[in-house]
């Protein structure tokens, strides 16, 4: 195979060590190694650095390893021509021959023969906000499962909130569980708390709320009220930051917002996870087949069958995926009526993940556009139809009833 590449470096990534092989061609057309070992603290990338200038390398390829490549990819952003990271598993080495030493020079040979792509890494200011957008997310997380944990508590002590509340957090619920975590015990009253809708639910709430409430419940639902109270305003203060660091891309998040089941936090997460530069993908279909939303392909003596979706970037396709699930109730818009379309043939998931696909399609071109959303309509499926198909359609599902049927073109 033709290299392509004469002076390049692999370098295979651990949380303490660095190995680095420099993959030089000679003039006489010969191949020379370099390797060389180094701590990965900041003194010993500076040493790295200088070993790979000294052989002036052009291309420096690592392998992602959880996150102990980042201080080294950041250490060197702008210092080569080309500075790539590459996925674990496209660069495996053959089986047996598995050492550190082997893994960095098989990398910088697969680089030099260009046998291997360079994944997306995204500019610092946006990385800087997807760290704050995933740890959101996972404050998010973190403060349903306080809730869940919660209502296992008040099912424990026999309070039945949920049987008549649609959910156990609430304005209504917390100050009924405040009044029990108080010494409140008498059901009427602790009824008489409902606000809202539940105040025409007295009566079964005051059957619900007979229970076995004890001073052990109360010390739990204590800690855990407290705990959503620290995690809601944590997750403030994260949305405050995340606000401020977008504002250079306002716009980008403006255009995203105008796309059917696309709130604020959605919009600025897809920002996080991929940046506002489409140049970085040659055409939508390259950016959802990054985004794990795209369906993979498996061919073998001549036959296809499905492959499910491609791995891709999990964070992104979790938040396009609960996108689609809010456009889907969207009243008269495209991807309500795409969704039901799917829905209906394959399921929800798959109908989903085919939105998703279709969201994700619609933002690249909006932000290459830097235009609003313009919906097709939830009858842009029926318009597409030749009518004379349809009508042939019809007519046959009636006369498969026992009816018969005549056709006549209304007259305009």
């Amino acid at each position: 195979m033709k290299q392509i590449r004469d002076r390049v470096a692999g370098l295979d990534v651990h949380r303490e060590s660095v190995v680095a092989c420099i993959r030089c061609k000679a003039s006489t057309g010969s191949i020379e190694t370099k390797k060389e070992q180094f701590p990965t603290t900041q003194r010993g990338l500076m040493e790295l650095i200088e070993f790979l200038g000294q052989s002036q390398v052009k291309t420096v390829a690592m392998e992602a390893t959880g996150v102990y490549w980042k201080p080294v990819y950041y250490s060197m952003g702008g210092l080569f021509d080309e500075l790539w990271l590459c996925n674990a598993q496209h660069v495996k080495n053959v089986p047996g021959r598995k050492t550190d030493l082997a893994d960095c020079e098989w990398l910088a040979d697969v680089a030099a023969h260009g046998m291997v792509r360079p994944s997306f890494v995204p500019p610092p200011e946006i990385r800087a906000v997807r760290d704050l957008t995933r740890f959101r997310k996972t404050q998010v997380d973190g403060r349903s499962k306080e809730i869940q944990r919660l209502e296992k508590v008040l099912q424990d002590a026999g309070v039945k909130i949920t049987s008549v509340a649609s959910g156990v957090w609430s304005k209504s619920s917390r100050q009924m569980i405040e009044a029990m975590i108080g010494g409140e015990r008498d059901p009427l009253s602790l009824a008489k708390m409902a606000k809202g809708r539940l105040k025409g639910k007295t009566d079964r709430l005051e059957e619900a709320l007979v229970s076995n409430f004890n001073a052990s419940h109360g010390f739990l639902c204590r800690l855990i009220i407290d705990n959503i109270d620290h995690l809601d305003k944590t997750i403030e203060a994260i949305s405050q930051e995340i606000t401020q660091r977008l504002i250079p891309f306002e716009s980008a998040v403006t255009v995203l917002i105008s796309i059917p089941g696309v709130s604020l936090v959605t919009a600025q997460t897809i920002v996080a996870e991929m940046g506002v530069d489409m140049t970085k993908f040659p055409t939508a279909g390259h950016l959802c087949a990054w985004a794990g939303v795209a369906p993979a392909s498996y061919e073998s003596a001549g036959k296809r069958r499905p492959a499910g979706t491609r791995k891709g970037a999990t964070w992104l396709r979790r938040t396009l995926v609960e996108a689609a699930r809010a456009a889907s109730r969207s009243k008269g818009t495209y991807y309500s009526a795409q969704y039901a379309r799917i829905a209906k043939r394959r399921g929800p998931n798959k109908a989903a993940v085919a939105v998703a696909h279709s969201i994700l399609e619609t933002a690249w071109h909006l932000l290459v556009n830097n235009s609003p959303y313009q919906d097709p309509g939830s009858d842009y499926f029926d318009r597409r139809n030749n009518p004379a198909r349809q009508v042939k359609r019809l007519q046959e599902r009636i006369e498969a009833l026992g009816y018969e049927v005549t056709i006549n073109e209304k007259v305009a």
